[in-house]
């Protein structure tokens, strides 16, 4: 899948990234118990436990988008922002991805709920370079509208999740990088739990360096029928 990135500094440089392998990495928090905590909670509302923590999820590169206007089926979808890392040009650059989800295919099937869904990604990326010595200071945050109102869904920084290097070694096992390689790293608890929305937008924002990745879209359902 061809996207394309303009860099967040202060050059006009863009980036034309064929992505040929694409990576969700799920229950990918340092916390192990606050992990198995929101797996019970899930399990609890039918979501199968995961084989193994962290979990990585392979995911069609045609489901990712740039898009703001997308299409999903039925209306029990809903958005997880999450940092978006990929290697183009013998270097790592980070972006900003949702992983949109199919909630109720959710029950049946992690692997496939995600596969159902659109992955919206942001048009701007950064050097990883730039960003790893303070990786854990990012803020990552997700809004979403409900009764015509933007209200925060998710917020935190990222120290709360496995960095990239730890989710990319556990990943390759000792295999080399190649071109075009993007992984979806993880994702935070949603404020008031996990509930469907069709308008969604996400921030990652670096306090040292003073710049934000942003990204927004809204979904439309199409009709599910048997």
């Amino acid at each position: 899948m061809h996207l394309q990135f303009t860099l967040g500094d202060q050059t006009a440089t863009t980036l034309d990234v064929e992505v040929t392998h694409f990576i969700i990495a799920g229950w990918a928090g340092r916390d192990k118990d606050a992990v198995l905590h929101h797996i019970r909670e899930l399990e609890a509302l039918g979501v199968p436990a995961p084989g193994a923590v962290p979990l990585f999820y392979r995911v069609a590169t045609n489901q990712l988008s740039q898009l703001q206007q997308l299409e999903v089926v039925g209306n029990e979808t809903s958005g997880e922002a999450e940092p978006f890392v990929f290697f183009h040009r013998g270097e790592w650059w980070v972006s900003l991805t949702s992983d949109h989800t199919d909630r109720y295919l959710e029950t049946f099937s992690v692997a496939l709920s995600k596969q159902a869904c659109i992955k919206p990604v942001a048009r701007t990326a950064w050097r990883m370079a730039e960003v790893i010595e303070h990786w854990d200071s990012l803020v990552l945050t997700s809004w979403i509208k409900e009764h015509d109102e933007w209200v925060v869904y998710q917020q935190g920084t990222l120290a709360s999740l496995l960095t990239p290097q730890d989710l990319l070694a556990r990943y390759l096992e000792g295999a080399e990088a190649r071109e075009g390689m993007a992984m979806s790293c993880g994702t935070l608890g949603a404020i008031g739990g996990i509930r469907p929305a069709s308008e969604f937008r996400m921030s990652l924002h670096d306090p040292v360096l003073k710049r934000t990745l942003e990204h927004a879209y809204q979904t439309g359902a199409l009709p599910v029928v048997a």
